[in-house]
């Protein structure tokens, strides 16, 4: 069930190994290295779920993912949180900005890819 993520991620390293492990999957990846630049993107090229760091240069993930979440076009895009922030404190605040999920670096590409292909698979048949 291969589909178009925007992964937001301002570390080039982790962005350059998530996209490509993600691409061998089957998924079309497009990147972004800021939050506005996230919201920008969302808008524009209405990607299927949306990957979001939460410690971002200009507009950070949260931030971010409240205005993807506020707008009627893109408010059906699921976000997919992908954060070193561990605490139950950050994870209850990105829920409260509107995040549909939320997954903890280091990366565990299983898991990782389990909750986008279950967020994939509520998006299309929803």
């Amino acid at each position: 069930m291969p589909g178009r993520i925007l992964l937001v991620e301002d570390n080039e390293m982790n962005r350059d190994m998530l996209s490509r492990r993600l691409e061998k999957r089957g998924f079309t990846v497009l990147c972004v290295a800021d939050g506005e630049a996230a919201v920008a993107t969302t808008k524009r090229e209405r990607p299927h779920l949306v990957v979001m760091d939460l410690s971002l240069p200009i507009l950070d993930g949260w931030e971010a993912t409240r205005r993807i979440k506020a707008d009627p076009e893109t408010r059906a895009i699921p976000v997919l949180v992908l954060t070193a922030h561990a605490m139950e404190a950050d994870r209850e605040r990105a829920f409260a900005a509107g995040c549909d999920d939320y997954d903890t670096k280091p990366v565990e590409l299983a898991r990782l890819v389990d909750k986008i292909e279950r967020l994939l698979g509520a998006t299309i048949s929803g």
